[in-house]
Parts: C-alpha cells; sequence; structure tokens
C-alpha cells in the first residue's frame, strides 16, 4: 500500500505542478524566459515520502486508500496539507478536497478547495485555484481543468504583481490582468488568453480578444512585444509594434515598425547573433518621410526624403586577457538617428569605434580607431567635417614584474595617427583658437619612469623619480594658420617631421605627522617636489591635439606633468609646495584638505609658451610663482557632505576660480547644490566671468510617492538656463514617472520636452515622449 501511495501522490504533485506553471505563465503578454525541465518533479536519488494524517484506512473492498484530518505529505522536496485525500484504485482517480495548499521547492505555493485527477495526471479538474509565486505574482482562477493530449483550461482567472492590500484584501490591486479562459497546451508549448482585459485602480483600460505567448517551457517565442507610443512635435503621434523572432538558440531579432502621424512608416529592427566567445547586433532603420517640410528649411532634415541607417555592433573574447570589438554606424545624412532617436545611436556626436584590448596583470594595451558622427541640421556636415579621424590610438602601460633598483619601473607608450578635412578654428573675444587643422598628424610617444621610496629614521618620506621621454612626430598642416584675419604668430612649422625628448630628474619629500587626541586623529602631512628638467622643445609650433582640456587646482598640484594629454610636455625645472590634511572623528565626522603653490625655478614655462589653443593662458601657471590652489571637504555621519576648492591670486589673494558643492541624503530628501565661479580668461576663449549654480533635488513625499526637482541659474546674467520637474510614484509591481525639462534661456521658444513611463512589473513598459526641439 505505501507503494502504490507513493506512485500516485507522485502524480498528484505532478499535475498541481502543471497547473501552476500554466497558470504562471499565462499571465505573460510577453516572450518568456524559464525553466527547461519537464513539469513533473524530477524525483531526487533516495527521495522517500513522509505521510501523516489523522486518520489512514484501506478498504479492500472498494480498493480505496484515504487518509483524513490534518493530511501532510512531504514528498521530493514538495509539501502538501489537505483535509481529505482519497485514490481509487479501481478508477484511478487521486481526489483531494479541504483547504489545499502545495509548497514547491523553490518557495511558489499553490492553494486549492478540491482536486481531482487521473493517477497519470492525463486529466483532472480543480476547483479555486490560487497561486503565490516567490517575487510576489498571483493568480486566481474559478476552476481549473485538464484535458487529454496534454491541454489544461483555467476558467475566469486574474494575474497581479501587485501585493493585496493590508487594509482591504477585497481591494482591486492598482492593475490586473483577467481572462476568461486560460488554455496551455502541452504540446505546443503555447499559452493562449481569451478574452483578456487589462484594468488599472480597478477600471478596464484595455482588452484584446485573443493573445498566444510561450509557456514557461520554452527560452524565446516568436512573438509581438508590448507596444510603445511617443509624441514629437515635427514627427507627430507615434505608435511601434515590435515584433520578436527567433531563428535559432544562437539568433533572433526584432522587428519594430513605427507610424508617426506626420511623417509615415519609420521601419526598424535588429538582429542579434551570440557565438561562442562573443555576439554581434546589425541594426537598420529606413523610412520615406511624408512631409520634410515640417522640418525647418534648409536643414538636413528638410531637405532628406528617403532616410536609411546601418549599424553594427560585436565584442569578442580572444581569450581572458583580449578582446576586440567595434560599434559603427553610417546613415544617408548626419541627423536621421538624432531626430527619430534610433535605438543606441541616437546620441551626438556617435563615436564610431574598431578596437583592440589586452589586460595583463602588470600591463594594459588600447587600441581604438575613432570616427566622430555629429548629428545637427547642417547639410553641409561642417562640425563633422572639422572632427578628427582617428586611425589609430594606441595607448600600451607596462610595469616591470621585478624591482630595478629597489625601485618601480613605469614604460608609458602612446601612439597617435589621425588627419582632418577641415580646420577647426573659432574666436572667443580676443581669443582664435586653432582646434584642428587640416591634413594628417601622426606622433609617437614613449616614456621610461623609475621611483623609489625611503625613509628615514624620523618618519620623512624620500622618493626619487627618473624619467626619460622621447617622441617622433608628423604633420602635414599649412604654416601660419589663421582665421578671420587672425594669424597664428607661435612660430608653427608646416608640413613638417619632427623629434623631441624630454629628461627629468626629480625628488619628492613628505613628512606625515599622526596626531591622536581625545575622539579624534589628524595626519597632517607636508609635501614638496622638485623637478629639473631642459626646457619643452618646440613648445607650440606643433600641433595640439589631446593636450587642449586643462584646469590647474589642488588635485594637480603634486602631477609631474600638469598638461592632460602627450602633445605637450611639461618642461623647465619646476617645485611644488605644499600641505596635506587627513582628520577623522569618533562621532563619525571626517575632514581632508590641501593647500599649496607651483613656482617656475628655472628654464622655460611651458604654461606662458604660445599654443595653438592658448592651454595655458590665464591657467594659474603662467607666472613664475603660481596662485595658491586649496581643496577641503568635510563629510557629516547624518548624510551630509561639503567640498570646496578653488584657485587664488598669488599676490592680492583674488578669486580666480572657484568649485564648491553641497550633497546630502537624509531618508526623504536627497540632492546636492553645485557653484561654480571662473574668472574671464581671454586668451583661453572665456571672455567673461562665470558664475553658475546648480541644484537637484528628490523628495520622497510617502512610501511611494517622490518629487524630483533639477535647476541651473547663470548668476552672471541673472537667469535659468535650464530647469526641470519629475514625479514618481513607485510600489512593488508598478513604476510611473512624468518629467518636464525646458531652457527658459534658450532663443527657441518651443525648447522644451516633456516624458512618461509607466512600467508594470513582468509585463513590460509604455513610454510616452514629447520633444519639440526637432
Amino acid at each position: 500500500m505505501a507503494v502504490n501511495d507513493r506512485g500516485n501522490i507522485r502524480r498528484l504533485f505532478a499535475a498541481l505542478l502543471t497547473g501552476t506553471a500554466a497558470c504562471v505563465a499565462a499571465a505573460y503578454p510577453l516572450p518568456v524566459s524559464a525553466q527547461d525541465s519537464p513539469l513533473a518533479p524530477a524525483v531526487a536519488d533516495g527521495a522517500k515520502m513522509l505521510l501523516r494524517a489523522n486518520e489512514l484506512t484501506y478498504n479492500q473492498d472498494s480498493q480505496r486508500v484515504t487518509a483524513i484530518g490534518g493530511v501532510q505529505i512531504y514528498y521530493n522536496r514538495y509539501r502538501m496539507v489537505a483535509q481529505r485525500v482519497e485514490y481509487d484504485q479501481k478508477s484511478g482517480r487521486v481526489m483531494a478536497t479541504g483547504n489545499i495548499e502545495l509548497i514547491e521547492p523553490g518557495g511558489t505555493r499553490v492553494y486549492a478547495d478540491a482536486m481531482d485527477v487521473t493517477d497519470n495526471f492525463g486529466q483532472g479538474f480543480v476547483n479555486s485555484l490560487r497561486v503565490e509565486t516567490t517575487d510576489n505574482t498571483r493568480l486566481v482562477a474559478e476552476s481549473a481543468e485538464q484535458l487529454p493530449d496534454d491541454k489544461m483550461v483555467l476558467n475566469n482567472g486574474v494575474y497581479t504583481a501587485c501585493l493585496p492590500c493590508a487594509q482591504r484584501p477585497d481591494k482591486a490591486p492598482l492593475w490586473q490582468v483577467k481572462a476568461q479562459r486560460v488554455i496551455r497546451d502541452g504540446k505546443a508549448h503555447t499559452i493562449r488568453l481569451e478574452h483578456a482585459q487589462f484594468e488599472l485602480f480597478g477600471m478596464p483600460i484595455g482588452y484584446v480578444p485573443f493573445v498566444t505567448v510561450p509557456d514557461e517551457t520554452v527560452e524565446r517565442k516568436s512573438g509581438f512585444i508590448f507596444p510603445r507610443a511617443t509624441v514629437t512635435d515635427k514627427l507627430g503621434v507615434g505608435l511601434t509594434v515590435p515584433y520578436y523572432h527567433v531563428f535559432s538558440p544562437s539568433m533572433d531579432a526584432t522587428i519594430s515598425p513605427t507610424y508617426y502621424t506626420k511623417q509615415g512608416l519609420l521601419l526598424q529592427g535588429e538582429v542579434r547573433n551570440r557565438f561562442e566567445n562573443g555576439d554581434h547586433t546589425f541594426r537598420f532603420a529606413y523610412i520615406d518621410q511624408k512631409d520634410p517640410g515640417a522640418f525647418v528649411k534648409g536643414t538636413s532634415d528638410e531637405r532628406a526624403d528617403q532616410r536609411a541607417m546601418v549599424a553594427s555592433k560585436a565584442r569578442f573574447e580572444i581569450n581572458p586577457r583580449w578582446a576586440f570589438g567595434w560599434n559603427v554606424m553610417a546613415q544617408t545624412d548626419n541627423n536621421f538617428s538624432k531626430t527619430y532617436k534610433l535605438t543606441d545611436v541616437a546620441g551626438t556626436p556617435f563615436t564610431n569605434d574598431i578596437y583592440l584590448t589586452g589586460v595583463g596583470q602588470r600591463n594594459y594595451f588600447d587600441l581604438h580607431n575613432y570616427y566622430f558622427d555629429i548629428q545637427d541640421t547642417d547639410a553641409r556636415r561642417t562640425a563633422e567635417k572639422q572632427q578628427a579621424i582617428v586611425y589609430p590610438s594606441l595607448d600600451y602601460l607596462y610595469y616591470a614584474p621585478e624591482s630595478v633598483a629597489g625601485g618601480e619601473l613605469k614604460v608609458t607608450t602612446n601612439f597617435t595617427n589621425l588627419s582632418r578635412r577641415l580646420d577647426d578654428f573659432y574666436t572667443e573675444g580676443t581669443s582664435t583658437r586653432f582646434r584642428g587643422l587640416e591634413g594628417s598628424y601622426s606622433r609617437f610617444s614613449s616614456e621610461a619612469e623609475w621611483k623609489r621610496t625611503f625613509t628615514t629614521d624620523e618618519g620623512l618620506l624620500l622618493t626619487p623619480i627618473l624619467a626619460a621621454r622621447g617622441d617622433v612626430l608628423r604633420h602635414t598642416s599649412d604654416a601660419a594658420p589663421g582665421f578671420n584675419g587672425v594669424t597664428y604668430a607661435g612660430g608653427f612649422e608646416g608640413d613638417s617631421a619632427s623629434t623631441r625628448y624630454m629628461l627629468t630628474a626629480g625628488l619628492e619629500a613628505r613628512y606625515p605627522i599622526l596626531i591622536e587626541g581625545a575622539g579624534s586623529s589628524h595626519i597632517i602631512e607636508p609635501m614638496a617636489q622638485i623637478f629639473a628638467r631642459p626646457d619643452e622643445q618646440l613648445a607650440g609650433r606643433l600641433p595640439n591635439e589631446d593636450a587642449q582640456s586643462f584646469v590647474f587646482d589642488a588635485t594637480s598640484l603634486f602631477d609631474r606633468d600638469k598638461f592632460s594629454g602627450f602633445d605637450r610636455i611639461e618642461g623647465g625645472t619646476r617645485a611644488n609646495v605644499g600641505i596635506r590634511y587627513n582628520g577623522s572623528f569618533d562621532n563619525g565626522v571626517g575632514v581632508r584638505g590641501i593647500f599649496g603653490q607651483s613656482y617656475r625655478i628655472a628654464g622655460l614655462n611651458s604654461f606662458a609658451t604660445a599654443d595653438l589653443v592658448n592651454v595655458g593662458a590665464q591657467s594659474g601657471l603662467e607666472s613664475d610663482v603660481s596662485d595658491f590652489v586649496a581643496m577641503a571637504a568635510v563629510d557629516l555621519p547624518q548624510g551630509y557632505s561639503f567640498q570646496g576648492q578653488g584657485r587664488f591670486e598669488e599676490k592680492s589673494f583674488e578669486l580666480r576660480r572657484a568649485d564648491a558643492s553641497i550633497s546630502y541624503s537624509l531618508p526623504r530628501v536627497s540632492g546636492s547644490l553645485i557653484y561654480t565661479n571662473i574668472q574671464a580668461q581671454p586668451d583661453y576663449g572665456l571672455n567673461t566671468d562665470s558664475q553658475y549654480l546648480k541644484s537637484a533635488a528628490n523628495f520622497r513625499i510617502n512610501e511611494n510617492w517622490s518629487l524630483g526637482t533639477s535647476a541651473t541659474w547663470d548668476l552672471n546674467n541673472d537667469r535659468v538656463i535650464r530647469r526641470g520637474i519629475g514625479v514618481t510614484y513607485a510600489d512593488e509591481c508598478t513604476i510611473f514617472t512624468v518629467g518636464y525639462t525646458d531652457k527658459p534661456a534658450s532663443t527657441d521658444a518651443n525648447d522644451w520636452t516633456v516624458t512618461a513611463r509607466l512600467s508594470f512589473r513582468t509585463l513590460g513598459d509604455i513610454n510616452i515622449g514629447g520633444d519639440t526641439t526637432r
């Protein structure tokens, strides 16, 4: 008897699991990923059945086994309780009644009032079915019936991923899906929802007569995906109905046709392939615009009728250390992808990149080829032609695995080869900056650096530094470039090949002092550096492509070479002197700071020499004695953080540049306030003083609602240049956001954006966006 019970109880569980899987999978209107295992539970080795009941009887005449009263069954990590379980050996039926509860090994709970199935679970009936999964999804059905040919029907099913209201359990959840019938076809591995109705706040908002989706045994299956809607000024209302198609286990595609009321049908799609060592995605888009005249006259948007785009993105792991890949895009005009916000290619500039990278324990190899697509409305593509085409840029960093003379040896190498089709010049105030020159430019640079730290008995840390660098350069740009009647007077040599070198001998001294007090500890560290070098060779007489951005502040005070790239080299003898502080208190308060100054001792000041972009002009380093730089920060355990840094004129201590920020993270409020003050640098292209204040804040109104705001003020001109506000609702099953941003100071009166997103957990998203800047 025990053996027979064990086999039939196993069949009972399999039948219940079949119904559970059908119920859960039927609630998904999207292609779903699920387990590959069959519905019937695999029996673990040595699995034993435990049966407990108040009364267990066996009627030999009727061949009926009955367990009555508090029936508890444990088998193969499945647990079931019921008031009565009966097995009829003649009819081969298993019947369970009274508060049935089944708990799967994964935690899913299945409830029912009554169940009647055959012992091979080929046919059967479940009454008042309720399913609760571990991820808080729920499904209720009046009844479920197992039919021949491996089909199950759920009648009047309701699905939701929302938790019931604790105060009012009978209240309708925020959203739910109701279906008159849910049919699971075990042979076709599909779930069919008939007369499905979507409800929000208890009100119906959508209806479909039927929809068929894959069941839980299918990882991927072709079918339609949740639709999307957009609203834009020049395109009109857009409706996207994506279709997902599976070609093979390693290849699938999504076709996303979008119909715009003003411009017609946009066809967009992507094809994905996965390989053993990587993946590849191919994207495409095409439209024949109905009304190009809706765009501004003379722009690339207005001049184009038929517009197309193709893109390819791939990455392959050659081995655990080496990777190869690319991300490239081509389009018929320079603004198609941006105008229609095509997936993953709408940004400007879009960076076309082909790369090879390698990472070792003590070395790094990085090879990239770049082409920059400037997506704007200029039909002549002027800005794009001014961009550098980089083929390639190579960086290699190597650390010697063993110490050299007791110290660390590092070798840094860079090779850059690029070209431009148009000169990139502009005039701002009294400054003309030559950011790039028509023609080609190549440079190979390599530098070796050695350093070793010695500690004296008194605690003084001495670090000698030796470095040697060499460069080989070639460019075909014209001599003495000019723009708007201004000719560069820095001795630029056109169409030439050059070499240069730099030797550095330096010494760094640090003397950290630890002070411990009652409830606090402090480290005060006076620090000084001196670097002896020859003058920078060919200063200002060569193109400057990668060292154009330059800010002298406390973070760069102790850098050996303060230029941001390889095209410029800091030369001459220079000393950097300052003090660093770090303090911590037992109450959780942390304080840190830096203060110092830099001095040109001998030789040519690289920051005071002519440069195609005037990179060192009014930087604070152009004089023999630099401006003072300082940084201070305070971190409070309550969630506040204060940081400020500034550059001060070395004689009058007048403020030249300041950056200050306050950030806070409290239980209900979080945000930041950032202040920037930059004194005019006419020779660097900044003609007037600039003061900006930027704020961002998030207010948590209650458990579900929050409000976010942001704004940027131009304090010099007393105006708001950008602002935004957004409201978010979030709970365990739904996220809703709506946001508005605009630029009040813009000359375009319609420069505003409205976005909205409604996300239903396990179902999908509805996105609505409005953008009149097109």
